[in-house]
């Protein structure tokens, strides 16, 4: 019997919404993370299968929690719940736009993780899946890459928020590690979603859903503490 469940916030709609439909489709139940309760059902009603909305603001530590009370077991956490307010420059970002943007993409990571990490624990092998993003390699940022023309700092806040989320993955990684737990960071590159407008030019997000279904179902021998690109190949820090 397959009783393995799954959890992926944001997943209204994107990349999330799809992530969520490949778990389905892999025999998890899914836990649709959803702020918003309509949007959620919607989504819980186009994915079908086993597929149940469960409402929570990662910016919203009360709503993180009772929803955490309802989950006794979770195999794999998908933290896909990501906002990116403009494609600024630093020079040009206000205190209020990063303190915003870090709020859902990493202290929203923390508040979600840390509290289903004791249905995570009841599972026989955890998984942990943080959706970065390829323009957070500091490498990559810096010099030749296969995603986009590096040198530009644009998108500071965004880009610096999935560094810092990047730092956590390992750090989970290494705190996790004798529990069993594998956490890793997916880069699932540019793809068709209202993330910003640059996004809306980019490829099939359900190519990139495929990523972190992969680090999802990583079995014992499988890496933990990796930056990951949507095909696998690893991605510099």
């Amino acid at each position: 019997m397959n009783d393995r469940t799954a959890l992926v916030t944001g997943a209204n709609k994107g990349i999330g919404k799809h992530i969520a439909r490949l778990l389905a489709a892999e025999g998890f139940t899914v836990y649709v993370g959803s702020r918003d309760p309509e949007r959620g059902r919607r989504a819980v009603e186009e994915i079908g299968g086993a597929a149940r909305l469960l409402v929570l603001d990662v910016t919203n530590p009360g709503t993180v929690e009772r929803a955490a009370s309802r989950i006794d077991r979770l195999d794999a956490l998908v933290n896909n719940a990501g906002i990116s307010p403009s494609l600024a420059p630093p020079t040009e970002t206000g205190a209020e736009e990063f303190r915003r943007t870090y709020e859902t993409n990493v202290y929203g990571v923390v508040t979600v993780t840390n509290a289903f990490l004791p249905a995570l624990r009841r599972s026989p092998h955890p998984r942990i899946v943080n959706v970065s993003s390829g323009t957070a390699s500091l490498t990559w940022s810096t010099g030749p890459n296969p995603q986009f023309t590096p040198g530009s700092g644009a998108g500071a806040a965004y880009r610096s928020s999935k560094a810092a989320l990047n730092a956590l993955t390992v750090l989970y990684a290494q705190t996790l590690a004798e529990d069993g737990f594998k956490v890793n960071a997916l880069a699932p590159g540019l793809r068709a979603t209202d993330l910003n407008a640059r996004a809306a030019t980019g490829g099939d997000p359900a190519e990139a859903a495929q990523g972190a279904v992969h680090l999802a179902l990583l079995p014992a021998e499988g890496p933990t503490g990796g930056f990951f690109s949507w095909d696998g190949t690893p991605v510099p820090w």
